[in-house]
């Protein structure tokens, strides 16, 4: 059995089927349909709901693609839907939610299909932020909510002016006092009990299982007697799998449920970064040591996305277009792997097998990802090109690093995505980079030996020829960006290091 809150009411499930996505479920068992179904795949942002976790006693909210989350990650959790955010079903607009009435007296609502998203999506900004965040922190919360029939200004205006009515505690769910705060400690008083109680909550359906381990030890021990489960974190690519091509799993084991997944830390070693635990979680003091890297993980999907997926996820699933292998190979990170027969640490860059292959064996699991500490002398270059700016696939993800001493480039490392069945290393880039000094031509020169590093595939998203020439391009916009860098230290006479964002027209 599984226990969790939508809106204010406790619901309790022993059988449904583990692909059950939490849209459907919302649609079709309960009768909730506010919440809308466009591209099944988490790109539209029009099933959008909030999703609180109890974590160290206290509540967090986020904005989620519920196409994507399975109803049996809702365990313990609170779901809030669109049809919560109402006082009264009475016409007056006093009686809608802040963003509600924002959005209607701002003219942002669209043509009502996509609008429940757009609601969420700012509910959760609302919840989050005492006052109003400022156009750079709206623009990330509204990127995975795509129609724009009114054009973005309107709803741009409405996220601003959602901060400036009174603020009512009936309306504000994040408060103490609010409407859902006996269910919300109810449900802190269950959770505890279950964990005093070291059992496995499960759910069942016609000899299909879905299994929540509550730590490490029942995990190993799940996935040695059903080595053919498939794990679930975000489920933001398996469950792509169930809505669109119609796969079934009759075995899944949740990872987010085991306290070591879900850590991150730093320390005179490096920094280690748990398997489950959501992008969203740690970008933001990864990128305290590794600014270069923001664009690239700020690019990573949406925030719906990036507050489900998870480094373990994206490295198990072995995509070769995943945009975070790229970056942790070229800061020789480690891959720390577990089972019931002991321990095993990895350079990441050996765990690709082939395609969709990787070292992992049936009994393991993926535990961790650790870096090394960052080196005063290495410096970054992140690429990523797509068609879209936001919430998109790669095409092609380039990241290169080096140890820049008397402005020669040593330890190079070039990785990329797109261009190879695995996200792979370009080793003659790096060879002719290594003891170079750092110039335009030696970068372009370099440049002209990745057509010996891939023989990269013509698909949707772009021809072989297009990869080739706009990998090569890239080598100018590195050059751009670190010229850029060299110029800003030395008039500021400081040694931070300053990241400068190059358009997309350099290439």
């Amino acid at each position: 059995m599984i226990q969790f809150l939508v809106n204010d009411e406790m619901i309790e499930l022993t059988s449904f089927v583990p692909s059950l996505t939490i849209l459907d479920w919302l649609r079709t068992n309960i009768g909730q349909i506010g919440s809308k179904e466009g591209c099944a795949s988490g790109d539209c942002g029009a099933c959008t709901v909030v999703v609180g976790d109890l974590v160290n006693g206290q509540w967090h909210y986020k904005s989620i693609n519920s196409c994507l989350m399975l109803v049996g990650n809702l365990h313990g959790k609170h779901l809030i839907t669109v049809e919560a955010l109402t006082v009264s079903r009475k016409p007056a607009i006093e009686n809608l939610h802040p963003v509600q009435r924002a959005m209607v007296e701002c003219h942002g609502s669209q043509c009502g299909f996509c609008t429940p998203g757009f609601i969420m999506s700012l509910f959760a900004l609302y919840m989050n932020h005492s006052a109003y965040p400022g156009k750079e922190v709206v623009i990330q919360a509204l990127g995975g909510n795509l129609c724009r029939c009114t054009g973005y200004q309107p709803i741009l205006k409405a996220a601003e002016k959602c901060f400036s009515y009174d603020n009512n505690a009936q309306q504000n769910i994040a408060h103490k006092d609010n409407r859902f705060s006996r269910q919300v400690m109810a449900l802190t008083m269950t959770l505890k009990k279950a964990l005093a109680l070291n059992e496995i909550p499960f759910i069942e359906s016609a000899e299909q299982y879905f299994y929540l381990p509550q730590n490490l030890d029942q995990l190993y021990h799940l996935k040695a007697t059903h080595p053919q489960a498939k794990f679930v974190a975000g489920a933001t690519d398996l469950a792509v799998e169930f809505n669109q091509q119609l796969k079934l799993s009759k075995q899944l084991i949740s990872v987010r449920y085991c306290p070591e997944l879900m850590q991150f830390s730093q320390n005179d070693d490096g920094m280690h970064i748990g398997a489950a635990l959501p992008y969203s979680e740690f970008i933001e003091p990864f990128c305290q040591i590794y600014p270069e890297a923001s664009e690239l993980l700020e690019r990573l999907g949406s925030l719906q996305i990036r507050n489900a997926g998870s480094l373990g996820g994206s490295i198990g699933n072995a995509s070769p277009i995943g945009d975070p292998a790229p970056l942790l190979i070229a800061l020789d990170a480690k891959i720390e792997l577990h089972s019931i027969r002991g321990q095993r640490v990895m350079a990441l860059e050996d765990f690709f097998i082939d395609y969709r292959q990787t070292q992992l064996a049936d009994d393991e699991v993926i535990v961790a990802i650790h870096l090394p500490k960052r080196n005063a002398t290495l410096k970054l270059s992140c690429h990523k090109i797509s068609k879209r700016m936001e919430d998109d696939i790669s095409a092609i993800c380039l990241v290169l690093s080096y140890q820049l001493n008397d402005q020669k480039m040593q330890q190079v490392k070039c990785v990329m995505g797109g261009m190879a069945a695995i996200p792979a290393a370009a080793k003659h880039v790096a060879a002719a980079l290594n003891g170079k000094t750092l110039s335009l031509k030696n970068l372009q020169l370099a440049a002209q030996q990745i057509e010996l590093d891939f023989k990269p595939l013509s698909d949707v998203r772009a021809s072989s020829a297009y990869r080739l020439q706009v990998s090569k391009n890239l080598f100018d916009r590195i050059w751009f960006q670190a010229s850029g860098q060299i110029q800003l230290a030395k008039d500021d006479d400081s040694s931070n290091v300053i990241h400068t964002r190059i358009n997309h027209a350099a290439l």
